[in-house]
C-alpha cells in the first residue's frame, strides 16, 4: 500500500517538473507586446552557434522596425548628429507569425525569404535568433547627445 502512495506521488512531481519545464522554455512574449517591436534598433552583439561572438560598439546602420497588425517592414536607416535618419528607401517586408508557442519574424525580400525568431523582446532589449542559431541582440536607439 505503501509504495502504491509512493508511486503515485512519483508520478504527480514528475508530471508537476514537467510543467515547469515545458513552460520555461517558452520565451512569456505575448501577442499584445509585439507592438515594443516598432522603433529603432541598434545592434550590440551576434553570437555564432558555436558561442564565438563579436560585439559591436559603434553602429553606421541602426534597423527601424514598423509593425501593425503584424505586417510592416524593417528598414536600414543612418542616424545622423541633427537627429534625423539618412535612408536608401529599400524597406525588407515583414510578418509576425506566432507557430509552436513562439513568435518569428518572416521577412520577404527581392533576396529571399527567412525567418527568425524572437527569443526576447522588451523595451530596451531584443534579441533574434535564425535557424542557423545565431543569435542578434540589439539594445533600443538612443539619439546622439552632444549635452
Amino acid at each position: 500500500m505503501r509504495l502504491q502512495i509512493r508511486n503515485k506521488e512519483m508520478k504527480r512531481i514528475s508530471l508537476l517538473l514537467f510543467f515547469i519545464v515545458l513552460t520555461s522554455c517558452h520565451s512569456g512574449l505575448k501577442k499584445d507586446e509585439i507592438k515594443k517591436l516598432n522603433g529603432y534598433w541598434e545592434i550590440q552583439k551576434v553570437t555564432l552557434a558555436n558561442g564565438e561572438h563579436k560585439d559591436y560598439k559603434v553602429n553606421e546602420t541602426i534597423d527601424y522596425f514598423e509593425v501593425k497588425s503584424n505586417e510592416g517592414f524593417r528598414q536600414k536607416v543612418m542616424p545622423q548628429f541633427d537627429g534625423k535618419f539618412r535612408t536608401n528607401d529599400i524597406k525588407s517586408r515583414i510578418k509576425i507569425v506566432d507557430k509552436d508557442d513562439a513568435f518569428f519574424i518572416e521577412y520577404n525580400t527581392n533576396y529571399g525569404k527567412w525567418q527568425e525568431e524572437i527569443i526576447t523582446l522588451q523595451d530596451s532589449t531584443l534579441v533574434l535568433k535564425n535557424k542557423e542559431n545565431v543569435t542578434y541582440t540589439y539594445k533600443k536607439f538612443k539619439p546622439f547627445s552632444f549635452k
